[in-house]
């Protein structure tokens, strides 16, 4: 059984390239509560390791990751 992930907020990175997916998720992550999930959609191949490496460096959880159809999806929960 696999649970769903409601986001309590979106973030819409579909055609912008590096450094814009990794530094718009970074100003929206301060935009919700702590234990609240954000969710980023990027098209940018680079966004899956920059997205990942900066998750880990700054304490957040990737609940999930997606990639299909060449869009890359991360369910991101705020930690700190």
């Amino acid at each position: 059984m696999t649970e769903t992930i409601v986001p309590d907020r979106e973030l819409d990175c579909v055609g912008l390239f590096c450094p814009m997916p990794i530094s718009l998720t970074k100003t929206e992550i301060e935009k919700i509560e702590i234990g609240q999930v954000l969710r980023v959609e990027a098209d940018d191949p680079a966004a899956e390791e920059d997205i990942l490496r900066w998750a880990k460096r700054t304490g957040q959880e990737i609940l999930k990751f997606e990639h299909e159809g060449g869009i890359l999806t991360f369910y991101i929960k705020r930690r700190t």
